[in-house]
């Protein structure tokens, strides 16, 4: 087996991502252990590629964060209201900019979002 080259350039990745699709196109059960070494190595190499270029900017906005927390812990809005002792409604409003948050509301989503106190008091 080759030893582990990182990606570098896009032709890489697409040459690496063919290898892995002409080994997987034969079926894992007609695979060797040495073929299966092989996909799994080549799928880490695209994977840290992948990681490196396809990279997500931080939310800037309180309802950033808040949406980010909520697919973190997969809440839904209501769930997160009660999660953040307020009603729906008074979340809504927040998270669409109709409402200003008060300090009971960023202290809730600071200790139960884990949300850094210093992004609360920017994003205001």
């Amino acid at each position: 087996m080759a030893t582990s080259k990182k990606i570098s350039n896009e032709a890489d990745y697409k040459s690496v991502m063919g290898k892995i699709n002409t080994l997987m196109s034969k079926g894992s059960e007609n695979l060797s252990k040495t073929q299966l070494a092989e996909i799994r190595k080549l799928a880490l190499e695209a994977q840290d590629y992948e990681q490196r270029k396809f990279t997500i900017a931080p939310p800037t906005t309180l309802a950033g964060i808040i949406e980010m927390k909520m697919y973190e812990m997969r809440l839904k809005q209501k769930d997160l209201a009660r999660k953040l002792k307020v009603s729906d409604t008074k979340l809504s409003l927040i998270m669409n900019g109709k409402q200003k948050p008060d300090i009971a509301f960023l202290k809730a989503v600071h200790t139960q979002l884990h949300v850094n106190g210093d992004f609360l008091l920017n994003a205001l």
